[in-house]
């Protein structure tokens, strides 16, 4: 296996490469391109959209399926604006605005070095104004201050509101979870570096509902099984880190709240956030509903208010993370570059990709029912257009770990190659064995990193 050398010389155009390929091979694509684009918004395409589908099973799985103490949900995207109010965001969830008086751009005020100067033009800035993040709009027919509704900006109000009806169907105590992945809305001010800040994005979120004083216990547990999840998965240990919240930067409702944060190109900065919410979502909701959100313990005969641990990922930002941790250019031969995603197999897009070495004298047929076969295990890609070393490159570039070609001693005794995408090995397997062959390298896949 090629052992990767993540941060080069050329760093600092990583992230044009990220863009550029991400294009050419369908990952991902500019909103709205043929009408020049609309900023920060983002579609996912063919390989994309498989491997932020594999991201959001990964978690799933992990989080939910292999469980038993966190079932799922699935909220509305629209909900009532007196849980916006309850929850603090229409007061609270805004940013400080600043304008250029020269240039008229706008930013986020606590994002400058110098609060009073443009970056840009060097032009004075005003006053800071907040600025509310939610979107709003309109439900029903007529666009008054009644028909007001938001998108939300979080799945995790959703989970507040249905904790009684989600403890009580399931009969869960705590401490227990609900999760979710769905879309989350933000008018963000700055947003950009590609997907990592966008107005519309997915959110990967569990609230985790525990005893008062079993709190701190349980924050330290999630945060360490969270950044064990990214690890799991093919993240350079070298470039995650855990970064606890100074008290000033703790949100209104947290006690406690650490950051898994990513080297990106641009440095360290958030991937995921575990926060201790204490008892504050539930008892707010109970405050301005009315409606009872205690849970009633039957070996104490008492009733109290479930403190909440938070894990909050965002599947966009994961997915920009294992793209840019998995990116390496290997010199193979003299002259010669390959441009190599190193997925783990367990989110790469395609797992096998099947090529017959020619379009005639059967091969085409017999790859064919190779690639039927393993597409009832895993997501595979049949190609039989150009040389074989240009078919491998290809797969190379959009991270598929195994490739199979099939030839003309496939023919003679049911022998097939078998092409590793890390190492370039190649291996003769009977085409009986090869589910179980694929299966196992799958399961004791190991990266290697070299930083």
């Amino acid at each position: 296996m090629a052992a990767r050398d993540k941060r080069k010389a050329d760093e600092n155009n990583i992230m044009g490469k990220i863009v550029s390929l991400s294009k050419r091979r369908g990952f991902v694509f500019q909103s709205s391109e043929i009408y020049d684009g609309l900023n920060s918004c983002w579609d996912y395409g063919p390989i994309g959209v498989e491997l932020k589908r594999n991201v959001k099973n990964a978690w799933w799985d992990y989080m939910i399926s292999r469980r038993n103490d966190i079932v799922g949900i699935d909220c509305s995207i629209l909900m009532s604006p007196k849980v916006w109010e309850a929850s603090g965001h229409l007061k609270n969830f805004t940013d400080p605005l600043v304008d250029c008086k020269e240039c008229k751009k706008r930013w986020r005020q606590d994002k400058l070095e110098d609060p009073t100067k443009c970056p840009d033009c060097g032009g004075e800035l005003t006053e800071a104004r907040q600025f509310n993040l939610m979107f709003k709009t309109f439900m029903g027919p007529v666009e008054d201050a009644g028909s007001v509704v938001y998108m939300r900006p979080e799945t995790a109000q959703g989970i507040f509101v249905n904790f009684k009806n989600v403890q009580t169907s399931s009969r869960m105590k705590p401490p227990f979870g609900i999760g979710q992945i769905g879309k989350s809305f933000r008018n963000e001010i700055t947003p950009g570096n590609f997907v990592f800040r966008t107005r519309e994005f997915e959110q990967m979120e569990m609230e985790f509902f525990v005893p008062p004083a079993e709190d701190e216990k349980w924050y330290k547990y999630w945060i360490e099984t969270r950044k064990q999840w990214y690890l799991q998965n093919g993240i350079n240990p070298n470039h995650l880190r855990i970064r606890e919240h100074e008290k000033s930067e703790l949100a209104h409702y947290a006690k406690a709240c650490s950051d898994v944060e990513f080297l990106y190109p641009w440095g360290w900065d958030e991937l995921e956030g575990i926060a201790n919410r204490t008892d504050f979502d539930l008892k707010t909701h109970q405050e301005h509903s009315g409606k009872d959100m205690t849970y009633f313990d039957e070996q104490t005969k008492e009733h109290y208010t479930p403190y909440v641990i938070e894990p909050a990922a965002g599947a966009d930002r994961a997915t920009l993370a294992f793209l840019l941790d998995a990116y390496d250019e290997e010199t193979v031969a003299e002259g010669d570059t390959r441009v190599v995603l190193h997925f783990h197999p367990n989110i790469a897009p395609i797992k096998v990709a099947i090529f017959p070495l020619m379009k005639k004298d059967g091969l085409p047929e017999i790859a064919h029912k190779i690639e039927e076969d393993l597409r009832e295990y895993w997501a595979t890609f049949y190609d039989e257009s150009g040389a074989i070393g240009r078919r491998y490159r290809r797969q190379d570039e959009i991270g598929t770990p195994f490739c199979i070609t099939v030839d003309y001693d496939t023919k003679e005794n049911n022998t097939v190659t078998l092409r590793y995408r890390d190492s370039m090995e190649q291996i003769r397997v009977n085409v009986d064995d090869l589910f179980e062959t694929i299966r196992k390298e799958i399961k004791n896949y190991k990266p290697s990193f070299k930083n």
